[in-house]
């Protein structure tokens, strides 16, 4: 029994949620979001979404809690929405943008440029004495987490100085160093 897929997703107001054959599209004040699904039944009614299966097959009990957090997702980030933050660590490590296009030096011989798509609005914060911080917003949180990953992909934290791209908050395991 799915204890995640039993729970409704309530609807907050100035969000509207519509089910085409096997399409959900969520609308609101940030965006619109579009989901394909299949092997569960959808049911909009009284300001909530109720996602059901009809069997208990492996793969039907799978998907049913996922579209149902995939739903709640979706209408979080049309009525709120979703920001990541990374943070950059390390001597001479920079970051800029101007408009999409997000310019990192990270330490190798050249800068990484990097065109981000327009749904992802991007943010950077630098300040003296403090690491920079690239601040990622948008409706949609996939697109949020990949485009985070990806800048956090073009130098991953190391485990000695910590240095390198990480997401703000995030714990790293250190190692210590070799010893005399």
């Amino acid at each position: 029994m799915s204890r995640i897929g039993n729970n409704p997703v309530t609807i907050p107001e100035g969000v509207t949620v519509d089910v085409n054959n096997n399409n959900i599209t969520v609308k609101g004040k940030l965006g619109e979001l579009t989901q394909e699904f299949s092997d569960v039944e959808i049911k909009v009614e009284e300001g909530k979404v109720n996602v059901s299966r009809s069997s208990d097959k492996k793969d039907q009990r799978a998907k049913h809690g996922l579209y149902r957090s995939l739903i709640n997702n979706m209408v979080d980030g049309v009525s709120k929405g979703w920001t990541k933050e990374l943070e950059l660590v390390g001597v001479g490590y920079r970051a800029s943008n101007q408009g999409q296009k997000l310019e990192l030096a990270l330490g190798f011989s050249h800068s990484i440029v990097l065109n981000v798509a327009p749904e992802v609005k991007i943010e950077t914060i630098s300040e003296k004495g403090k690491n920079p911080i690239i601040k990622l917003s948008s409706h949609d949180k996939q697109l949020v987490g990949q485009v985070a990953a990806k800048i956090r992909g073009f130098r991953p934290p190391e485990p000695y100085k910590g240095k390198g791209v990480k997401f703000v908050g995030e714990e790293l395991r250190r190692k210590a160093g070799k010893s005399a």
